[in-house]
């Protein structure tokens, strides 16, 4: 699944740096933090390594 804005791929690098061991996991901080106890280390990969040309810093939330 790739990612749909800058910053869930920024969050999804943070992540997957954690699940390595290369970043300690109490650093990390809300969407990074959920990630890496809800995603395997192929999925974060997958999301991180998205293209960022044409995405969105961050994506708006529809209610």
């Amino acid at each position: 699944m790739p990612a749909r804005s800058k910053a869930q791929q920024k969050a999804a690098g943070a992540a997957l740096a954690a699940k390595r061991g290369e970043r300690s996991k109490s650093e990390l901080k809300g969407a990074s933090r959920s990630m890496v106890r809800s995603m395997n280390e192929t999925e974060l990969r997958e999301m991180a390594s998205t293209p960022r040309k044409g995405k969105p810093e961050r994506r708006r939330q529809k209610f």
